[in-house]
Formats: structure tokens, sequence, C-alpha cells
């Protein structure tokens, strides 16, 4: 794997960014959607989760398809903090970005407990 950060993101990307989190395990959510849970067990729970494509895809900020931007939201998230990425257009963000994405994700998640270990107060 490349340590250039500024190298486009792959699917590849993913799974070791979510890996490379503490307490992080692939399981299972939504009766059959792969999904990486903090913390590991029956604790967990989900902070990155792959979404079949669907035509209720739409721009975040405007409401519309849009192929303008890799992200994306349908109502059934609009009341939760999450993000939507289309996994084929990850190569328009960079390494870095994706991974920054991905740890907020697992912040917002994770037992405070555990953000602090990870992170410290900062």
């Amino acid at each position: 794997m490349s340590t250039d950060g500024s190298r486009p993101a792959t699917p590849d990307d993913v799974d070791a960014i979510c890996l490379g989190l503490p307490e992080v395990e692939l399981g299972i959510s939504w009766g059959d959607r792969p999904t990486y849970k903090v913390p590991t067990g029956d604790r967990g729970r989900g902070f990155l989760l792959y979404r079949m494509p669907h035509k209720s895809a739409v721009d975040p900020e405007t409401g519309e398809m849009d192929d303008a931007t890799p992200f994306f939201t349908i109502d059934h998230f609009k009341s939760f903090n999450a993000v939507l990425v289309q996994q084929s257009r990850l190569g328009e963000l960079t390494h870095d970005e994706l991974a920054e994405i991905i740890a907020e994700a697992w912040v917002c998640r994770a037992p405070k407990k555990l953000v602090k270990q990870h992170f410290g107060d900062g």
C-alpha cells in the first residue's frame, strides 16, 4: 500500500482504514449489509456500511440527482449524522480525505472512552 496520502482513494482503502481503527470489526446490519462496527462484540455500533446502489441517491446539498460529487444522501438518512459515498467514485477523493471521513464516522459511533484513548483530549 502506498504511503502517499494524496493518491486517489480505492475501495481497498476503506477496509484498511476501518480495520486500522481501534476495536473495529466487520459484521452485518440491516439483515445482510456488510458493516464496520465499533467496539467489537455485541455492543458494536455501525459506523460504515455497504449499501446497494439505488435510485434514491441524491446530492446532499441540492436534494437532486447530481453527478458532480461522489457524496449523496437519501431521505432515510436525513435524521442521521451520516455521509454516503459512491464506492465507484472513491478515486475522486484522496486517501487522506477518505481516512478523515471514516475516522470522523468512527468517532461519532465509538464509546467516548475509546475515542479519548485513541485521539486524546484534543
